[in-house]
């Protein structure tokens, strides 16, 4: 296991700074997943600690040593990329031993290696194949375990989900988060997805722009989102943003429509209301209304509903889950009730307001 830190963690690609001043720590043992847009610099970060890529200024350390000379070898890290990277000619079995062969360990005791891995990441009855005879998730199983006979201080994962149809997407991420159960090693995963993120993570890092936007838990990034964007971003369906102004009376977010949040702000000052899709829901009396609303969409996905309703100000449509199923058509007229003890509040620069 290993304890990695990054202080004031610079990447430039020619002129271009693609990082910025990125100050945090991964503890022992933990499942650290950067989360973030395409061209965020996530895997920009992933490979620094790998050695793929240089440091332009600050420091990386590994338990304490400082690792921006490194070579890769010398790191103790093992790295599954989003392509696989298995090598055609080679059947699952020497794939897998490829690592331990180079490193001149006895045949028998790879042989050996690979079995008890094969056997954990149910790969030990296509040993014999190469990898075009495997599938996109039995392929990515051999990566890692390639990673898995390393024994590494750290494994890292360049979001190897990403090529995997929807139900290998879930079957491979419960075996990531067995391996990590089982193994206790520090991991990073890098993923767009904040499904993968929010159900693997013990800490998620947020990165937008190159800098780093919120670290937390799962759930306190989406309990207590820092701005705007982790709130955005952090929950599936969506939040549900609507802009505000404050008035002496709560917040104005339509004609005659106002809340009562009770936050620091002065009248007049322009702010953003989150809901979260399950914070929302379609009153039961006249006195729970909120609002009056239409709706432009019915999602009925079994166990749960999603309903698509046009916001009081106009632009983005309101997103509401509900248990069950519904009657509801497309045009229909609903007033719509909020939970204002789940509300977030946003000012004009998109922080967080207390």
């Amino acid at each position: 296991m290993a304890r990695i830190e990054f202080e004031h963690v610079h990447k430039n690609f020619g002129d271009t700074p693609v990082l910025h001043d990125v100050t945090l720590s991964i503890e022992s043992g933990e499942l650290c997943v950067f989360v973030g847009p395409s061209g965020c610099g996530k895997s920009t970060l992933l490979r620094m600690v790998a050695g793929l890529e240089t440091v332009t200024a600050g420091e990386i350390r590994l338990d304490g040593r400082r690792a921006n000379d490194l070579p890769p070898p010398e790191r103790n890290v093992a790295m599954v990329f989003q392509t696989y990277a298995l090598f055609p000619h080679m059947t699952v079995a020497q794939n897998m031993g490829f690592g331990l062969k180079i490193r001149g360990v006895a045949g028998s005791v790879r042989t050996a290696k690979i079995a008890e891995v094969s056997r954990t990441l149910q790969l030990d009855g296509l040993l014999h194949r190469r990898p075009a005879q495997l599938s996109g998730g039995q392929r990515q199983r051999v990566a890692i375990g390639r990673a898995m006979l390393r024994d590494p201080a750290v494994y890292m994962f360049d979001e190897p989900l990403s090529n995997l149809d929807a139900a290998l997407r879930i079957q491979t991420r419960l075996e990531i988060a067995k391996l990590h159960q089982l193994s206790r090693r520090s991991m990073i995963y890098v993923t767009h997805d904040q499904i993968e993120a929010m159900t693997l993570a013990d800490r998620i890092i947020v990165l937008n722009r190159g800098r780093v936007e919120q670290v937390g838990s799962p759930m306190e990034l989406y309990d207590q989102p820092a701005n705007k964007f982790v709130a955005s971003f952090i929950g599936a369906p969506a939040i549900n943003l609507i802009d505000a102004i404050v008035t002496e009376k709560g917040l104005d977010i339509g004609p005659g429509v106002l809340v009562h949040p009770g936050i620091a702000a002065a009248p007049g000052a322009k702010v953003t209301i989150g809901i979260r899709p399950e914070h929302l829901a379609i009153a039961r009396s006249e006195g729970e209304a909120a609002f009056i609303s239409q709706v432009s969409l019915v999602e009925r996905l079994g166990g749960e509903t999603l309903i698509y309703a046009q916001a009081p100000t106009g632009g983005d449509l309101l997103i509401l889950k509900i248990q069950g199923k519904t009657n509801l058509k497309a045009g229909e007229r609903i007033a719509l009730a909020v939970d204002q003890t789940h509300l977030h509040f946003f000012g004009a620069d998109g922080n967080r307001l207390s």
